[in-house]
């Protein structure tokens, strides 16, 4: 038997999309006079210890979730003040006019930002307005009533050997159960993967794809330090027919993120993105900025990118799936956090509907509607073109991004579809070149 807690809501994962869906419900609840108890489950040790983004942040979610974020600390410390976009050759870079960038580029009035200080700043938000978080907690296993309906999830047994074997120290693991249970993992997460299955949620979609993000934070040499510079490169060390592109982002304190992003639809299986990475900074124009630097950290997570076509059906019997979990990113802007916080407070927004009626464990489908009549509904449409078109290859590709963003604006009469999976795209080894 296992030890039991009740709550309103139940919010697996506390990245900015689960903690955005705890904050949002208790202002709805505590705006009415009501105090709905909600909980949200983190695995990592503390909050933020899983979060690895180099992160250029849309404050637009931000200004509607917690208004003067900016007298309450929020740590957005560094606004963007130039960008560039780079087109590198092995040892050539040309820098395009910003006139030809179309809007998805460009990052007036964004903030470069640690997504991870972000989301604890998020979490002391939330844990003010009463939410229950619970770090060092994995949840391991979803909970169905008699109706195969989600009611909650079970957190791991602790104590046990390499083998599952007791040991004195194991102690069992809690249910935590609610009237409804979002799912914020985060890309792949392994019980979203479970419910798509189960509930058969990606059977009117097109196949997800994804990317794998290399990130490494600098130190580096003030003469070289701009803060508040973001550069995007596209071209070498990649070939014409592989999705992905680099990011140098200049935060405060002399510190620089660096990433590579590469589509896992790519070819040739001898290609190693980490490898990659590391040819990326030997090119004359990156290097320079690492010359005297020293790197502070450095880690890697998967990124799912194939927008509004490739979005799974979002709720089912019980609870339903926001932020990254789901898929929402937008590839174009190269931007995922404002996504993930709106997703969790339109999901917030239906669950309260449902919660002040005395509704529970049923579908939330007012989730879709509220999605599908929002602003972030209108920004990946706009960008839904933008990964098929690349997946062309470079030249091809930035040629009829460039069409669709600039000339149609987003909104060509056709959306392309992700035909297939990306792993489905390998060569066999013995026609590839090492």
């Amino acid at each position: 038997n296992r030890e039991r807690m009740d709550f309103d809501l139940v919010i697996v994962g506390a990245g900015p999309a689960g903690l955005a869906t705890a904050i949002k419900i208790k202002q709805l609840s505590q705006s009415s006079g009501q105090d709905l108890n909600v909980c949200v489950l983190e695995k990592g040790s503390e909050v933020g210890a899983h979060i690895l983004s180099g992160a250029v942040m849309d404050p637009c979610a931000m200004n509607e979730l917690i208004p003067d974020w900016k007298n309450q600390g929020a740590p957005l410390n560094t606004q963007v003040q130039e960008d560039r976009f780079i087109f590198l050759g092995e040892k050539s870079a040309f820098k395009t006019p910003n006139w030809l960038l179309p809007n998805c580029f460009k990052n007036h009035g964004n903030f470069i930002i640690s997504l991870g200080n972000t989301c604890r700043w998020l979490a002391q938000k939330a844990e003010e307005l009463g939410v229950e978080i619970y770090p060092g907690f994995a949840a391991t296993e979803i909970l169905f009533d008699e109706n195969d309906t989600v009611c909650g999830v079970a957190t791991g047994d602790m104590g046990l050997d390499k083998n599952g074997d007791e040991l004195d120290s194991f102690e069992r693991g809690i249910e935590i159960t609610g009237k409804y249970t979002f799912f914020a993992e985060g890309c792949r997460g392994h019980l979203g993967k479970q419910l798509i299955e189960k509930f058969n949620l990606d059977s009117e979609c097109n196949p997800q794809v994804y990317g794998i993000g290399l990130k490494e934070l600098w130190e580096v040499d003030e003469s070289v330090h701009q803060e508040g510079l973001v550069i995007h490169t596209a071209g070498w060390p990649l070939k014409n027919n592989v999705y992905g592109g680099s990011y140098l982002y200049h935060m405060e304190n002399n510190q620089v993120a660096v990433g590579l992003v590469v589509g896992l639809n790519y070819e040739n299986p001898y290609l190693s993105p980490f490898e990659e990475f590391q040819r990326y900074k030997t090119h004359p124009y990156i290097k320079s900025f690492f010359k005297k630097g020293k790197r502070l950290s450095y880690g890697a997570r998967a990124i799912t990118a194939g927008g509004l076509q490739s979005l799974p059906k979002l709720t089912f019997p019980g609870g339903c799936l926001v932020g990254d979990n789901a898929g929402f990113l937008n590839a174009s802007r190269i931007k995922g956090s404002h996504c993930a916080l709106k997703s969790g407070m339109l999901a917030a927004e239906a669950a309260f509907a449902a919660i002040s009626t005395d509704r529970k464990h049923d579908e939330l489908t007012d989730y879709l509607d509220r999605f599908k009549n929002s602003w972030l509904y209108k920004e990946l449409y706009k960008a839904r073109n933008f990964k098929p078109l690349m997946s062309k290859g470079l030249k091809l590709g930035t040629l009829m991004v460039g069409i669709d963003q600039l000339l149609f604006r987003g909104q060509a009469p056709w959306t392309l579809p992700h035909k297939s999976t990306d792993h489905s795209s390998f060569s066999e080894k013995k026609d590839s070149q090492k």
